[in-house]
């Protein structure tokens, strides 16, 4: 299978920890392909006309993008419900908490596009950090459930929301705002499927 890839996409991050937490990592080429929201890439535009990374492309040329559908495919040649359950109440739950975890993903990547432009807009940057401080408390508040449950896509990718926010805005001090959630982060990014995936700025 062939995985547009970038060492700094959290969202590539989150798939390849899927891989190796279901032992086929090794079943992966991975392309490395440079996408940025001003900057369309015309090859990857081929097989993903959102010029989004990851994008998969199945063994059977079936192409595939959005993480969370990469990830419950991998989960489906493994038989299925190891990632995220098959039914019930438990299945909607991770999918609720996978629905905060990559909406707090996608906060950080627009606060840091926003910070980054020659004249942030005062009124985004507050958005951001609203938003913020609404969602660590409510990630304070479950975490210590959401521990309880087998490894699936809200925990990996709060995992890594986690590390980019390590990376990316190493100010906002969020370890001393949410220790139970940091304390869990902590020990969650030292899995294996961690660290075999480390994010660097290359």
């Amino acid at each position: 299978m062939k995985l547009h890839w970038s060492p700094r996409s959290p969202y590539v991050r989150k798939v390849m920890i899927a891989a190796h937490e279901l032992g086929m990592a090794d079943r992966l080429q991975t392309v490395r392909t440079v996408v940025a929201m001003d900057k369309p890439v015309p090859e990857l535009m081929v097989e993903n006309p959102l010029s989004k990374i990851p994008t998969l492309v199945t063994e059977d040329g079936t192409i595939l993008y959005d993480s969370v559908v990469i990830m419950e495919y991998f989960d489906s040649l493994v038989g299925g419900g190891k990632l995220i359950p098959t039914a019930g109440p438990a299945r909607f739950i991770e999918l609720r908490r996978h629905a905060l975890a990559n909406g707090f993903l996608d906060v950080l990547i627009y606060w840091r596009t926003e910070r980054g432009r020659e004249t942030p807009l005062a009124s985004m940057l507050q958005t951001y950090e609203t938003k913020l401080n609404a969602i660590l408390p409510a990630l304070e508040a479950e975490i210590d459930a959401i521990a309880k449950t087998p490894v699936g896509i809200a925990q990996i990718t709060l995992a890594v929301a986690g590390d980019y926010m390590d990376f990316r805005f190493p100010d906002l001090g969020w370890r001393d705002r949410a220790p139970r959630f940091s304390a869990w982060q902590s020990t969650f990014r030292e899995r294996p499927s961690m660290l075999a995936t480390p994010v660097v700025d290359g």
